[in-house]
């Protein structure tokens, strides 16, 4: 009977310690190279990310503020625009942005419908359907937009204005017409540029003609 006691009192202090507390790292780990990650993860814990709001106060707060490195390109982002935003009174980065080109071909006629509907839905609110400012938030000045909007067509400002330029002010926004960065993807933006100087008449932008068949070819047939 003592025996049996003796046992149990022995089984139970096992289990009460063994349960007391659990191991959050192992002694020895056989591949650490999977256990660990060698490179940063978006929520893991390092010195970096640690801070004391108390002089007094020896306990270490967590905190998050980690901004992507600078030039990184999100998995699926297509063409990178290489100037940046310029500070508040600086205009360095608008006049290099002249010198941008647009990296799309000229649009075929599919993408130039496209880029007339991305830009009716986005732009032709303020600029109008005819690219004229005179869209329906001005209205011939009984809109609720008491300044017209810039004139896109008939304006030389607008007409002799580069490509970069032009995607600077709709990717960042200018004056008193805001960013339209998350509305629309860097490919439609470059679209709706070609759209509007097809419409302004610039031949560059032109619809893309299709490819002539090889006559040899032709002749064959």
């Amino acid at each position: 009977m003592k025996k049996s006691a003796i046992i149990s009192f022995i089984t139970a202090g096992i289990v009460l310690v063994s349960c007391s507390d659990v191991k959050r790292k192992p002694g020895t780990v056989y591949m650490p190279d999977m256990a660990y990650s060698r490179a940063y993860e978006t929520y893991s814990e390092r010195d970096s990310m640690k801070f004391t709001t108390d002089a007094n106060d020896a306990e270490d707060r967590i905190f998050y503020n980690n901004l992507p490195v600078a030039g990184t390109i999100a998995r699926g982002e297509e063409m990178p625009f290489p100037i940046a935003k310029d500070k508040q009174g600086d205009t360095t980065n608008y006049i290099a942005s002249k010198q941008v080109p647009n990296p799309l071909p000229a649009l075929n006629a599919a993408e130039l419908v496209e880029a007339e509907r991305l830009y009716l839905i986005n732009c032709g609110v303020c600029h109008g359907a005819k690219l004229d400012g005179n869209g329906p938030l001005y209205k011939d000045g009984n809109g609720p937009y008491p300044a017209k909007p810039a004139q896109l067509v008939g304006n030389a400002l607008y007409e002799n204005m580069p490509d970069g330029q032009m995607f600077y002010s709709i990717a960042y926004g200018k004056n008193l017409m805001g960013s339209y960065a998350s509305q629309l993807t860097r490919k439609q933006r470059w679209q709706i540029i070609h759209y509007i100087k097809t419409k302004q008449g610039k031949t560059g932008s032109a619809p893309a003609a299709a490819p002539a068949a090889d006559s040899a070819s032709t002749a064959k047939k």
